[in-house]
């Protein structure tokens, strides 16, 4: 499959549906500041967003591991909220790789908590078809 058709597959074809959190931008978004207080790394809302389980070599694996960070990414359609003002509401994203996962919404980076707001989709693409989102 040619890289173009892979991202295509990777946005648009069906994946495993994963709920986010049902409740209103306001209240996304004070789930999202209570959680930034801890460490006070930036929060932002997102949603129509995919999870996306990264296909990468053992080795690659490993390093992510060893930094404290695991083999997924979020990109996501749409950003409702940015508290940092890094990202304009209806912008999209693509995270970096997943530190950890709060609250079955909460997907934290090194640099940021997304907030998954609304029905997601869980899939699986190498990084390397990640990184051509742009």
């Amino acid at each position: 499959m040619d890289d173009l058709k892979k991202v295509s597959h990777l946005l648009y074809a069906p994946g495993e549906v994963m709920p986010g959190i049902e409740m209103s931008l306001a209240e996304a978004c004070a789930r999202g500041s209570a959680a930034a207080l801890l460490d006070e790394v930036p929060f932002c809302v997102v949603r129509d967003w995919i999870w996306i389980d990264l296909i990468v070599p053992d080795a690659i694996r490993e390093t992510l591991q060893a930094a404290g960070q695991q083999p997924a990414m979020v990109y996501a359609g749409r950003v409702l909220y940015d508290s940092a003002n890094r990202f304009q509401e209806g912008d999209w994203v693509r995270t970096t790789q997943l530190i950890e996962f709060a609250d079955g919404c909460i997907f934290r980076t090194r640099n940021t908590r997304y907030v998954l707001a609304g029905p997601g989709a869980r899939k699986s693409a190498e990084l390397t078809t990640v990184l051509k989102i742009f």
